[in-house]
């Protein structure tokens, strides 16, 4: 009904309009793919008709005489469904390339070797001579790849001067396979126009890919891209180190066009990224790490069937431990979260992506007996990962009641209830700020590492403690307040300009953790090897350029000074701690401290007294009773109060 409506002529509507509607009309009946098969039929007819005609060496006239019609049809019928059968539609002609021809060769040589059998079986090959067989599959391969090859050099060559202005320049910073795929793949998405490729191999130098040159070295990109006027650059150096990816990114901001990268190997292999996905550098490319070799048959060995909870599963370490377990194939993961809509996005995103878990998702607080009772009864868990705790360090300064109560006297209450319920692993969650702690928050993670290495001593749950420091993009971490800073147009604030964090990223903090669960035998403290110390000021600079800003032009950094608490550097061991190498090189194994476990006990009895009387000067002298660190702090604390209140 459509089709006919389109062909019926209209008022007032000339002769030629109406003819060329009514030939669009027609062609839409066509299916796109039969053109294609009565071009190919054509060509099959005469593939047929030449080879005959060579090998007979007769006059055109007398060829066509010697094709009879039932070898004709028994020919093009017989081609025609091995091509078919081939899968030779299915493919096109805008993007013929090397599978296409095989496709060609070996439809053509299955379809003389079917023909030769009909024929046998139809007159015993009376009027077809063997070398005709010999001859037909080689004609019939020129002549259907010669005009797919043909089309596809006319398409990609078809572009006026107004398709190529539109195209954005780009320049190929890598020429090996990443970049030989992204060409191939912007050729044909056809937004870009690859004009050049840059790689320091040698070898490279003058070569062509995808008939684009090697232009040169890298470090020439600025003069480069200038003479071929290029609009942006397309980092393909997937398996650059940091360092590298560092210098190749200074590059490009020296350069002053904008750049784009490919993901990294590791986000590919994980699934995180596509292969080919353009995205903006983003300051994990830049403050990264070697991607960390793993034992992966002891882990999943020390997972795979167990039964794991996770204590807050819904923060940035907690989910992404709940994500691994997952993926490591656990029989069941139960996660214990405060936060009820960060437990409803991990329970959601765990349910999409493992159907089959057995997942239990409760809302809950660790410093509440009743609860993790309730919990480890439920989920009957083997191992638990404790990474609930309060974090952040100036608020905690000022809320040292919550950061004890949560920290520690919540770390001590689970440490109860598991060995209570038989758990085979607890792993504390830790940082570096438990050593030489300068605040509140790294005293309370001290004294729960301490209560958990003594109270392994006494218990058949392995306790270990695994410390590290700063994760890039963590919630409440500097790096999403810098890009807050940024987005408002800054300033971007930092405290001091020589201090200095490690940084490491969530992924392979969490990865590092599973590790270290295989390695202990309870109470050790295992320390993750944090790489160089990053300063804040370089953080602060590289995220603003990847912005696309000038720092101190576009965007300022305005020192702050430091805060109460905040060291200019962190360490991962105290001086007295003495730590020798495991077997994974990133893992290392501090010796700890024996203390008097009834005495913290008793301690920690009466910080609980002190927490139901909110009495936070008794907090703070508990605190530094067991971490002398900080007990030199609480008095020039006290010394502060005390001028204030005078």
């Amino acid at each position: 009904m459509v089709l006919a409506e389109r062909a019926r002529p209209r008022a007032g509507e000339c002769q030629g309009a109406r003819v060329k509607r009514a030939l669009r009309a027609f062609v839409a009946l066509i299916h796109p793919r039969t053109a294609v098969v009565l071009h190919d039929l054509a060509m099959v007819f005469l593939a047929w008709y030449l080879a005959k005609s060579i090998r007979l060496s007769v006059e055109p006239e007398t060829a066509i005489r010697v094709l009879a019609l039932p070898e004709v049809a028994m020919v093009l019928a017989i081609q025609g469904t091995i091509f078919w059968w081939t899968g030779l539609y299915k493919g096109l002609w805008r993007f013929a390339s090397l599978p296409d021809l095989w496709n060609l060769v070996r439809g053509s040589v299955l379809g003389a070797l079917s023909i030769a059998l009909a024929l046998f079986l139809y007159d015993r090959l009376a009027n077809v001579p063997r070398s005709v067989l010999v001859l037909y599959p080689i004609l019939m391969t020129v002549l259907l790849g010669l005009p797919r090859l043909a089309y596809r050099y006319w398409k990609d060559s078809r572009l006026d001067f107004y398709e190529r202005s539109s195209r954005r320049r780009v320049l190929v910073l890598g020429a090996e396979r990443a970049g030989e795929m992204l060409v191939r793949d912007l050729r044909a998405e056809g937004h870009y126009l690859p004009v050049g490729f840059l790689d320091d191999n040698r070898l490279l130098r003058g070569a062509r890919v995808h008939g684009i040159p090697v232009l040169g070295r890298i470090e020439e990109v600025r003069e480069l891209a200038r003479e071929v006027a290029a609009d942006m650059l397309l980092i393909a150096m997937p398996n650059a180190s940091t360092a590298e990816m560092r210098r190749v990114v200074e590059l490009c901001e020296e350069a002053g066009l904008p750049f784009r990268t490919v993901p990294r190997l590791q986000d590919v292999v994980a699934g995180r990224s596509a292969f080919n996905e353009l995205k903006e550098v983003a300051i994990e490319d830049l403050l990264g790490r070697e991607p960390v070799q793993l034992d992966w048959t002891a882990i999943r060995q020390a997972l795979s069937g167990k039964r794991v909870l996770v204590t807050g599963g819904g923060g940035s370490i907690g989910a992404e431990l709940s994500r691994q377990v997952a993926r490591l194939g656990a029989s069941a993961l139960g996660i214990l979260e405060i936060s009820e809509y960060n437990l409803y996005q991990i329970e959601r995103q765990l349910k999409r992506e493992y159907p089959d878990l057995e997942l239990y998702a409760a809302l809950g607080d660790v410093c509440d007996p009743a609860t993790c009772r309730h919990v480890l009864e439920t989920v009957k868990p083997q191992v638990i990962f404790h990474a609930a705790a309060y974090k952040h360090v100036p608020l905690l300064q000022q809320q040292v009641r919550e950061g004890f109560r949560n920290n520690v006297l919540g770390t001590r209450t689970l440490a109860l209830a598991a060995d209570e319920a038989g758990v085979e692993t607890f792993v504390l969650i830790s940082s570096d700020k438990a050593v030489n702690p300068a605040n509140v928050m790294g005293a309370t993670k001290r004294v729960a590492e301490i209560f958990c290495q003594n109270f392994a001593q006494r218990s058949r749950t392995c306790f270990l403690t695994v410390r590290f420091g700063n994760v890039l993009d963590s919630a409440g971490s500097v790096v999403p307040l810098f890009r807050e800073q940024i987005r408002q147009g800054g300033p971007v604030t930092v405290t001091h300009p020589e201090i200095s964090r490690y940084f490491m990223t969530i992924p392979e903090a969490c990865q590092l953790i599973l590790q270290a669960a295989t390695l202990g035998q309870g109470g050790e403290i295992f320390a993750l090897d944090m790489g160089e110390p990053i300063q804040i000021r370089y953080l602060a600079e590289q995220m603003i350029r990847l912005a696309g800003k000038t720092p101190g032009q576009d965007i300022q950094i305005v020192y702050t000074g430091l805060r109460e608490g905040e060291k200019l550097f962190e360490e991962l061991f105290h001086e007295h701690e003495s730590y020798q190498q495991t077997r994974h090189q990133k893992i290392f194994l501090a010796q700890h401290r024996m203390v008097n476990l009834d005495e913290l006990n008793q301690a920690l009895l009466q910080g609980e007294a002190a927490v139901r009387r909110y009495d936070e000067s008794e907090l703070r002298e508990i605190l530094a009773r067991f971490v002398p660190e900080f007990s030199g702090r609480v008095a020039e604390d006290d010394k502060v109060v005390a001028l204030k209140r005078a």
